[in-house]
């Protein structure tokens, strides 16, 4: 089953913070996740400060600077795992170097059924 693991950290604290996970860590996580067959996909995220959000209201479309929410922990970065279940995500996320200064949200994806059509006859 796909996971995504949601990294949430304080931005301002990312970085400062004497336990702040380093790229190199955050890498060599990632290398190994895949190694273990867990790594779907990830990816670190600019600046909350760089955030756009989009609403379509009563067919208009309203675009403002910025993140949905202000919170204290902001959306840093996403993996996407593949495990078993949720147990075995939990133990894939207690190992993403930011769940130290942060917390990574797991979220089971929903699986899409394709649209079937009709046979010609």
């Amino acid at each position: 089953m796909k996971y995504l693991c949601l990294v949430y950290a304080a931005e301002s604290a990312l970085q400062t913070q004497s336990d702040s996970p380093r790229d190199g860590e955050c890498a060599a996580n990632d290398e190994a996740l895949k190694a273990s067959g867990h790594f779907l996909l990830g990816q670190a995220l600019q600046p909350v400060s760089a955030a756009t959000t989009v609403r379509m209201r009563n067919g208009r479309v309203s675009v403002t600077d910025g993140p949905f929410a202000e919170t204290k922990e902001q959306l840093a970065g996403f993996i996407l795992i593949e495990a078993r279940d949720l147990n075995d995500a939990i133990q894939v996320a207690s190992r993403i170097p930011s769940a130290r200064v942060g917390s990574i949200e797991i979220r089971p994806t929903r699986e899409l059924m394709a649209p079937t059509h009709a046979a010609a006859v």
